[in-house]
């Protein structure tokens, strides 16, 4: 492991994944994402950027995002507080068969019952999606405890839960307390809080990877599920162009902010890192990251962590692009360029709204 000088000039650092094995799990994401693995083996989840993620290369090789908070602090942090886990995580999920119904907590309840920092609160940026791919998104109609109860009790949940179609290039929304699954034939990249509480409800009669049935949580789970109607479909993003570039906001809560970025052939672009740190997902091809220091190539469905220290990159491709960007939410800050953008007061407030809606 590479030693952490306070002094030397900090870089973006590029991040090793980790997969995750999962009954559910596909072959897509070393087979068609490029990460490094058993081709046969049914891989459910790449660990892209989180409080234990390892940089892969550089001068801090080695070193976790936990231990550089440590001994970088506000260098790497920027405004958040270095006393806490880093607070967002982010993975690639390839879904062949159906992840399990389930529920993740408020922050609160996390606290409270589990002695951890962070519920969860997630979202979903649809990579790929088959036909008639589905997930599970709430209820079909108002329900309620004692009603959810008696139907796991009786196994009629299923009469429920609320299918929506997926296509590629949706984006989703799930608030802690959010009924949800995964579906089929589906890969998406995941932004939620950094915490892997999960309470299965129905796990579709299946048996796990040491032959017998997962655990199920069906008592915390009654504790901090939303029994209203689902309603959300895929998120109304909003489309603008900024520093020549065609951005969309596909989320933006209290926890983070998600934009895709596109790049035509030879194209740059300046991100500013606003006193935060960033996360910057390669899609599909490689992009080359600028700073002070050098550079750092980002091949396809890699992820880079950008120290706030930085203040600003220049990000470009050579062929036509696209990547993700992902930071904690800076109040009023996504709008103000938005607005500054072109784009109509009426159309920001809509896209906001689908967030604080849903708490």
């Amino acid at each position: 492991m590479a030693d952490v000088s306070t002094n030397a000039a900090l870089v973006p650092l590029r991040l090793d994944p980790v997969l995750t094995p999962a009954i559910w799990g596909g072959e897509s994401l070393v087979r068609l994402y490029g990460k490094r693995g058993d081709p046969n083996e049914r891989i459910g989840e790449s660990w892209e950027c989180w409080e234990g993620s390892r940089v892969a290369d550089g001068p801090l090789a080695g070193n976790t995002i936990s231990s550089l908070r440590t001994s970088l602090g506000a260098r790497l942090m920027g405004d958040l507080d270095v006393d806490r886990v880093f607070p967002i995580l982010t993975k690639f999920i390839d879904a062949r068969d159906w992840l399990s119904v389930q529920v993740h907590p408020t922050d609160a309840y996390a606290r409270r019952v589990e002695h951890q920092p962070f519920g969860k609160t997630e979202c979903w940026f649809v990579l790929h999606a088959e036909p008639n791919a589905e997930i599970v998104l709430g209820w079909t109609r108002d329900t309620s405890r004692e009603e959810y109860e008696r139907r796991v009790a009786d196994g009629t949940l299923g009469e429920l839960l609320r299918r929506v179609p997926v296509r590629t290039g949706d984006a989703f929304y799930l608030p802690s307390g959010t009924l949800h699954a995964i579906g089929p034939g589906i890969v998406v990249y995941e932004t939620q809080q950094t915490s892997d509480l999960t309470y299965r409800i129905f796990d579709w009669n299946r048996l796990g990877s040491d032959g017998k049935p997962r655990e199920l949580h069906v008592a915390k789970a009654a504790d901090v599920l939303n029994y209203r109607a689902g309603s959300t479909e895929a998120l109304k993003t909003i489309a603008y162009t900024w520093q020549g570039c065609s951005r969309t906001a596909l989320i933006s809560d209290e926890n983070f902010t998600v934009e895709r970025f596109e790049l035509a052939s030879g194209g740059t672009t300046t991100l500013l890192t606003d006193g935060l740190p960033a996360i910057v997902t390669s899609l599909a091809d490689t992009i080359e990251i600028a700073h002070a220091s050098g550079s750092l190539h980002l091949p396809p469905y890699q992820s880079a962590l950008i120290p706030a220290e930085l203040d600003s990159i220049t990000i470009s491709s050579i062929d036509s692009t696209a990547f993700l960007c992902i930071v904690p939410t800076i109040p009023g800050r996504l709008a103000a360029r938005i607005h500054q953008a072109g784009a109509p007061d009426a159309a920001i407030a809509d896209f906001l709204a689908q967030f604080s809606a849903a708490q």
